[in-house]
């Protein structure tokens, strides 16, 4: 099993809103790709806590997949390059690991 994670810092400000507007934007976004994209086997998106450090970033993917095939399916998916080309304008850094997860 591979896991992806993939972290965005946003800007203060992009396309008119907010840090906070854009973040529950993405939020949204993100969370659609879930019914969308049939190469994911287990997804989560969160945000960063009101209350916690703002310097931490602001929203992370956290996807499995069965397989590195099922990855660079997912990573070509048309929903997934559209939500990627939305971030790309929202974000100061982007941040991403891919990893295989052990039997523990």
């Amino acid at each position: 099993m591979i896991r992806h994670i993939v972290m965005f810092e946003l800007l203060e400000e992009a396309e008119g809103r907010n840090r906070q507007e854009n973040r529950e934007m993405a939020r949204e976004r993100a969370e659609a790709l879930r019914e969308r994209v049939p190469s994911l086997k287990a997804y989560q998106v969160v945000v960063n806590e009101p209350e916690a450090d703002q310097t931490n970033y602001d929203i992370a993917l956290i996807c499995d997949f069965e397989d590195m095939d099922g990855l660079a399916a997912y990573q070509n998916h048309p929903e997934h390059k559209a939500f990627g080309a939305f971030i790309t304008n929202l974000r100061k850094n982007r941040a991403c690991i891919d990893y295989e997860m052990g039997n523990d």
